[in-house]
């Protein structure tokens, strides 16, 4: 935008892309698709190129304790455990609600709620192993303790050093 002297009113009328839109895009409050991205660039001469390669998250050593764990789970979780798992997830689901305040925590146990409402185990699988920032905060109030067995926690745990 500096390159071209474009402004954020420019850019909207020109793009049909919201301002608000925009201006949440670049401090980095709102995620826009590749389509709108590309369209924002367009209208000022460039083009989205996206390259698609492997990258490794920086994670505090918590959060990728939390995503090993959550991951053996993962590996573990199907139709038959669920419903084994179901009661267990609940009463962990209430306990927390009951004691957790604060945004975005209160947001994400009512998500955690309607994936366990809804049995949405592809879902779940996609909370449990996603570093996302949205999943990583999801776990920070995960209502699956107590559903690895001792041994395999142990077992992550130590190889999580």
């Amino acid at each position: 935008m500096l390159e071209t002297g474009t402004t954020q009113s420019d850019l909207s009328r020109l793009s049909g892309v919201r301002q608000p839109s925009i201006s949440g895009f670049l401090s980095g409050r709102v995620d826009l698709s590749d389509d709108q991205l590309d369209r924002l660039l367009s209208c000022m001469g460039f083009r989205l190129e996206v390259v698609r390669r492997s990258v490794v998250p920086r994670l505090t050593r918590s959060e990728r304790r939390s995503w090993q764990l959550h991951r053996r789970l993962s590996t573990l979780l199907n139709r038959q455990s669920f419903e084994n798992w179901k009661p267990t997830i609940e009463r962990n689901l209430d306990r927390l609600t009951e004691r957790v305040t604060g945004q975005p925590h209160e947001r994400n146990l009512d998500r955690w709620r309607q994936l366990v409402d809804h049995s949405d185990l592809p879902g779940l699988h996609r909370v449990l192993t996603g570093l996302d920032r949205d999943s990583i905060e999801m776990r920070e109030v995960s209502p699956m303790s107590g559903l690895l067995p001792d041994e395999q926690r142990r077992e992550v745990l130590k190889a999580a050093g």
